[in-house]
Parts: structure tokens; sequence; C-alpha cells
């Protein structure tokens, strides 16, 4: 498809390697939760440089949200571009990762791949929307509409449960939630994370539930006896096999029952057990009496927890396993409305870049949490776009492990597309 001249302009601004080597340095500062001051303050040097104004705004001091806004000079629609600076893990995270593989803590380029989970999980496609607002500017294209850029923590989603609380335990309230509640908002918003060049405009929602049992007053391990089937043993530990058993059946037919079709993809919400604690390591000479396990149940945009923790519990009792059902988070799933000339505007940019329309997502793509809830939750249409994402095994034997990676042309495809749709977007007269 032939671009318009303006368009074109659009296009030839993007610089792919400038694009490369910001990806890359953002990948390689450290922004684990709690830790994404060092990131923020980079993102406010480099738009500064760039002639952009930044601004920050926190919650908690060291997590600060980033973001600035190129007024437009007309009534046109506006349009505000979000990714997370948090990361999932480092080098220490050994009882998530085992053995955490370079790309998890680090970022390279090799050839035209550009490698990191933190340049996949976000900081590729927010170094995308950056290049791409440089591109409008770079190519004197004024908007009628304002653009905004944010940049923001707590989207990786550490939440507050037993001895971790805040505000060091805190996940969306430090970052988009405190950026639109404070008025950084817009007609629509599109959070850039990867979702191979797919359009999702529903994405779910999520339900924490702690399940604990309790067994029998701790037993000296000189007098354990064994024998007891695993719902009535004595022992907390070897009990809580009869409920994950229990759960695992349940979380299979959960998501079987609960499919979400809508018109480019279908929601699968996915149960799984996240954690289990019981006991003490350095203190096993004797059964311990309480085991806990830490359920995430994600919802379609109907769902209901409360339902949910009535089937969890009762799926357990029909065990014969006694157990307590904290549920102890719940955020909603959302399906976003009045989106469709925002799609309409995508649609076709991604068209123009990439020679065909947008291919339906992959369940896994809406069947996540991202921070289009955020937005859609209070009625600013919002879906999710970016590049495609890849891995690759870290060689042989080494079972587990791999690098994640972004191309340089996807990274590209993508700064294009997102500066295309703004370009169209914000100057449509509003209506």
């Amino acid at each position: 498809m032939a671009l318009s001249p303006e368009a074109q302009r659009i296009v030839d601004a993007i610089d792919p390697e400038e694009l490369a080597r910001l990806a890359l340095d953002l990948g390689k500062i450290d922004s684990t939760p709690n830790r994404e001051g060092p990131v923020a303050e980079f993102l406010c040097d480099w738009l500064s440089k760039e002639g952009f104004e930044p601004k920050t705004l926190a919650l908690v001091p060291e997590r600060p949200n980033v973001y600035c806004t190129v007024p437009g000079v007309g009534d046109g629609y506006s349009l505000l571009f979000n990714a997370h600076m948090d990361i999932w893990l480092n080098e220490k995270d050994i009882w998530v990762v085992h053995k955490p593989d370079r790309a998890w803590f680090d970022a390279w380029i090799d050839g035209d791949r550009v490698y990191g989970q933190a340049v996949v999980n976000d900081k590729g496609p927010m170094a995308a929307f950056m290049i791409a607002a440089k591109a409008l500017r770079k190519a004197g294209m004024a908007l009628k509409g304002d653009l905004t850029l944010t940049m923001v923590p707590g989207e990786i989603g550490w939440e507050p449960i037993d001895e971790f609380q805040p505000p060091h335990y805190l996940s969306k309230e430090a970052g988009a939630r405190y950026l639109v509640t404070h008025g950084v908002v817009a007609d629509f918003a599109l959070v850039a994370e990867v979702s191979n060049f797919g359009l999702a405009w529903v994405e779910a929602g999520k339900a924490f539930f702690k399940v604990t049992v309790i067994g029998d007053s701790p037993t000296y391990t000189p007098y354990v006896t064994h024998g007891a089937p695993p719902e009535k043993h004595p022992n907390a530990v070897v009990k809580m096999t009869a409920v994950i058993n229990a759960i695992e059946h349940w979380a299979a037919e959960y998501e079987r029952k609960n499919r979400y079709e809508w018109e480019r993809g279908v929601l699968v919400p996915k149960a799984s057990i996240g954690a289990i604690r019981g006991g003490v390591p350095y203190m096993i000479l004797s059964s311990p009496q309480v085991c806990s396990i830490y359920l995430d149940v994600r919802l379609t945009p109907e769902g209901d927890p409360l339902a949910i923790r009535s089937e969890i519990r009762k799926r357990i009792a029909a065990t014969g396993a006694q157990a307590e059902v904290e549920l102890f988070l719940y955020r909603r799933g959302y399906e976003a409305r009045n989106i469709s000339r925002f799609v309409s505007s995508l649609d076709a940019a991604h068209t123009a870049i990439l020679g065909a329309p947008p291919k339906p997502v992959a369940s896994p793509i809406c069947s996540m949490w991202r921070d289009n809830n955020v937005y859609n939750e209070v009625g600013i249409p919002s879906l999710t776009y970016g590049p495609s994402a890849g891995f690759s095994p870290a060689g042989v034997g080494a079972a587990g492990t791999g690098h994640f990676f972004i191309t340089k042309p996807d990274l590209a495809a993508a700064a294009k597309v997102y500066a295309l749709t703004a370009y169209d977007l914000c100057n449509q007269t509003k209506v």
C-alpha cells in the first residue's frame, strides 16, 4: 500500500538503529519492582534532550511515573501511549527461575535481534512509541489532539499478602491507576506490549486466593507415623497434596467452561498455583502444622470471584480435607467500549506498514492482565498492540533456559504503526 507523502515522511524519520539502541539502553537498567527510579531518571533525561517536557508523579517516591504531553493544535482526539518500566526478575530470584539465564537480567544486541526479557516486557515497545513520537516531531507533523507518553511502575504485580505489605509490595495502584486518578487521561489509550502485531481490547482480570490447611500439632521426626491418606495426614504439607490435586483438576475444568469469545480472539482464563509455604527450611525436625498455597485465577470480564471461591471450597471439601480459602486480590477484566474509531486507525496503520490486516491475537495475549484494564475501567477505550517476541534456546543441555528477543525490523515496524496511528487518530476532529 502506497503511503501518503506525510505518512512517508513520518516513516522515514524513524531510525531502526536508534530505536534498537534505545531499547538496549533501557533493557540494561535493572528496574525490578521498587527499583524503577534509575530507569525513570533515564527516561526523563532522554525526553528532555529530545525536546519533550517530561514530568513525574509518584505514589511511592522511589517508584515515579514518567509522562509527557505534546499539546494538540486543534480539536482532535487525544491519544495516550502506556508501557511499564518494571521488569519481572533479576539474577537473585532463584526460587522462581532455576539458575536465571543472562536474558532475565541483561540486554544485548546480536545481529538484528535485541535480547533481554526487559526488552520484551516491556521496554522494547516503550522505546518504539518514544521513537514514534520523536519521528512525528522530526517530520514536522503537528497533531490536532494531544499525544501523551506514559511510562509506569507497578504493572508486573507484587501484590500485598501476609507479611509482604505496602509500600514495598504494591502493584497497580502505584502505576497507571495513579496517573489516571491524577488527571493523566486521554480519549483513547494504547498499551504498548508485545502482541505479535495483533490488537486486543479484551483483557482478563484476576482473583488471587490463599488456601490454608491445618495439620495436627507439630510432631518431632522420631515420633512421625506414616500410612494415613493425604487428606487425613497430620502433616499439613502432606495434607496439602490432596488439596493441590483437587485444585488442579478444578483448574482444567474452569478454563474449559469459561472461554470468552470476542471479535478478534478468545480469552481462556487460566488458574495456576504460584507459591507454597509450609514449615521453615532451617527447622525441619518436626512436621509443620500450617501449609498455604497461593492460587492465581484469571477472570473473564464477566467473572465472579465469590462464585469461584465457592467452587474451590466445594471441590476441596469433596476430598475430605478441610481448608480455609481467602480471596486476597480482585482486579476486574474488561472489554473496551466505543473503540471502533481507534481500531480503524490502528488497522489502517498496521496494514500500511505490514501489508495485510492484523491477524486475530493468540488467546494468551488477551488472557493476561495488562494496563488497558485500568483505562477501560474508567471509560477510556483502550487496546494493547505491539511487536512479536521471540525465544531462542541458550544452548544444548540448557533445559528450561533461553534468550528473549525482539528483532530490529519488528521494533521498527511497531514504531511506524504507532506513529501513523497517532497521526491519523489525533487529526480526526473530535465529535
